[in-house]
């Protein structure tokens, strides 16, 4: 099973910044560039949600409650997409995963073909 590969969680204290990278497996990366790409994460006992994509075009799309605070950019070269977080704060607490899918809407509506296994993002207050 392809798998992306995340890293660059941590443990923060509220206000301080983290960067989440992902990095496509050498399977995939002949096909990375078509890829639409996304960040979710899943607060404890919450439903998994959409934080921000980025599309084949660069076009990018982020959930309001993180809109101005982060911001999600690709490397086509590296095959490798970044989340920067500023300002965090304890609601931001969850375990992130990065998403990829050719088609938009997959990534859009929480059905991405490949997905990582996820690393935690913990925010204290």
């Amino acid at each position: 099973q392809v798998q992306l590969v995340e890293s660059g969680g941590g443990l923060v204290q509220a206000g301080a910044s983290l960067r989440l990278v992902c990095k496509a497996p050498r399977s995939i990366t002949s096909v990375f560039s078509p890829l639409n790409m996304g960040w979710f994460r899943q607060a404890p006992g919450k439903e998994r949600e959409l934080v921000a994509s980025i599309t084949t075009d660069r076009l990018t799309h982020y959930v309001d409650l993180v809109k101005g605070r982060f911001a999600i950019s690709r490397d086509n070269s590296r095959k490798t997409v970044t989340l920067q977080m500023n300002n965090l704060n304890p609601e931001d607490t969850a375990v992130y995963y990065c998403a990829a899918d050719p088609d938009n809407t997959a990534v859009g509506n929480g059905r991405p073909r490949y997905w990582g296994q996820g690393t935690q993002v913990t925010v204290s207050s």
